[in-house]
């Protein structure tokens, strides 16, 4: 595998983490009992950690490409381990 491709590949598996991570233990003012500003939206985070937040998607973006690139290595998971209606043999006879 190119290094350009492990690198886009991790960038890939970073934002998926990133939209997972992101919603986690975020609070909104009502329910942390702060007071709002004026002109603030009322869904607005109270207690947003952007490092926090950048550790753990960087953390679980490393160890799910490490399970990706080990796959890709010892070939556990290939494309006829999930073809379960034998896709690939009735394309054969098109």
């Amino acid at each position: 595998m190119e290094l350009y491709s492990v690198f886009a590949i991790y960038i890939l598996f970073w934002v998926t983490a990133a939209f997972i991570i992101l919603p986690i233990g975020i609070r909104s003012h009502h329910e942390t009992g702060e007071k709002m500003v004026k002109g603030q939206a009322d869904g607005a985070p109270a207690n947003f950690r952007p490092w926090r937040v950048l550790l753990l998607t960087t953390l679980l973006a490393t160890a799910m490409f490490g399970l990706f690139y080990l796959n890709y290595v010892y070939g556990w998971i290939s494309i006829d381990t999930i073809d379960f209606f034998d896709s690939r043999e009735r394309m054969k006879d098109i």
